[in-house]
């Protein structure tokens, strides 16, 4: 973490730093636009309550994935059984793009990756453990915006491969890919191309230079197909993934310590922070674990409705 390539990350990330809310105000501008040219409608506009709504509800927006979108139908959830109406606008799009609308007041709530908020707002910090991370992000957040408890469970990106490819290659942790990485093909998320936690920071902190980066999807099934068809070598999957397991992947070692502490986290705008919605979102916090994302990902993945999903946890947490 103290290579002369992190140094180098580190003075480019004070000129981001300086910028950051700059630039996350622009896009805040083009958040709309961006969105409704994603597909499907702009997941922007009103969307579907999950239990009652009103002119003074909380907005609950999620990432353009199963379990952030999980995340946010169990927040919205929670609050509306506690009389706090609440809905949700999900599958908004990566963090380009909601953290803009989280600040235009589009959306007021979402649940996010600690690790991953702070890099994107502050490419500085070197935080790794969830203490630290958790110190640095309430720090970075622009003004408006507050964190509330995060939880003990985490998600974070992992690379992956097939056991055939970590056997052929010796492979047990990320670094181990160094003297193959120009001979395979890395698969992952567009915004992988730039992010720190993705190429960048894997040459950055690594020094690894995969033959090509193939633009999938979010962890999802384009990435594993891709992954078990040999399309790709190694893989962007998440640890809270249960197609790591059933398909006999092997995860590899983050030994560098590239992916931060990715602990959930409510991200809210500070203006909506109150006794009741923090006590009923700490109360969520405090029952998640890791297993049980895997085990609710699992149920996801068997096209189990999310807001079933969600219903189930938090009555079998007894939350509502």
């Amino acid at each position: 973490m103290n290579s002369p390539s992190r140094t180098t990350g580190r003075l480019s990330g004070r000129i981001t730093r300086r910028t950051a809310l700059t630039t996350i105000a622009l896009a805040a501008t083009t958040a709309l636009a961006l969105t409704a040219c994603s597909g499907g409608g702009d997941p922007l506009s009103a969307d579907k309550p999950a239990g009652t709504s009103g002119a003074s509800s909380v907005i609950v927006g999620s990432a353009d994935f199963p379990e952030s979108q999980l995340l946010a139908t169990i927040y919205a959830q929670a609050l509306n059984a506690a009389g706090v109406t609440a809905t949700t606008k999900l599958n908004i799009g990566s963090r380009e793009v909601y953290m803009p609308a989280l600040l235009d007041g589009s959306i007021n709530l979402l649940p996010e990756y600690a690790g991953a908020t702070l890099s994107y707002l502050d490419k500085t910090v070197e935080a790794t453990t969830p203490e630290e991370v958790a110190a640095g992000l309430k720090k970075a957040l622009p003004k408006g915006i507050s964190m509330l408890t995060p939880s003990d469970a985490q998600d974070s990106d992992t690379l992956a491969v097939t056991k055939e490819t970590a056997e052929k290659y010796n492979l047990k942790t990320v670094s181990d890919l160094i003297p193959v990485a120009g001979d395979i093909v890395l698969g992952g998320p567009p915004e992988w191309k730039t992010r720190h936690e993705g190429v960048a920071g894997l040459k950055e902190v690594y020094g690894l230079e995969f033959k090509e980066f193939k633009t999938l999807d979010v962890a999802g099934p384009l990435t594993l197909t891709a992954l078990l068809n040999g399309q790709i070598q190694v893989a962007d999957l998440t640890s809270t993934d249960p197609a790591i397991a059933e398909n006999d992947l092997v995860a590899l070692k983050d030994d560098k310590n590239l992916f931060p502490a990715q602990n959930i986290v409510p991200i809210v705008a500070t203006d909506q922070v109150n006794d009741k919605l923090t006590k009923v979102l700490d109360s969520v916090s405090a029952a998640l674990t890791t297993k049980a994302l895997i085990e609710m990902n699992g149920r996801l993945a068997k096209q189990d409705s999310i807001d079933a999903v969600a219903a189930d946890w938090l009555k079998a947490n007894k939350i509502g």
